[in-house]
């Protein structure tokens, strides 16, 4: 469910991307293409139309954002948890019959003089 909630959202970042894109604030982007008089949508509301657009992506956005992460909290085996985290623990935790790596420089043991 997790990885659904995240293929939406990376959807809809791309989808608001490129309507970002598309609009210009001076009304001369991709927009200003459709301003002939035979067509059904002029600037104006080909305009209109992108900017509910935007505004339907970020809600969308900022909706499915909440949602993933009342899913990642709602499940108990992944609060807390870190694959990192994990490794380092089984790392520090020499199991039996297990030789341990010195920790530092082994220091030569002095020889004592003979006599």
């Amino acid at each position: 469910m997790y990885t659904a909630v995240i293929v939406f959202i990376v959807l809809i970042c791309i989808l608001l991307s490129l309507v970002v894109l598309v609009q210009n604030s001076k009304g001369g982007g991709l927009a200003a293409g459709f301003s002939s008089s035979s067509q059904v949508m002029g600037v104006r509301r080909t305009t209109d139309v992108l900017e509910k657009l935007t505004w339907g992506f970020a809600g969308a956005l900022i909706v499915f954002s909440i949602i993933g992460t009342a899913i990642l909290l709602s499940n108990p085996e992944t609060v807390g948890s870190s694959a990192v985290q994990e490794q380092i623990d089984n790392a520090a935790i020499p199991t039996p019959g297990m030789q341990v790596p010195p920790t530092g420089v082994e220091q030569p043991q002095q020889q004592q003089p003979a006599q």
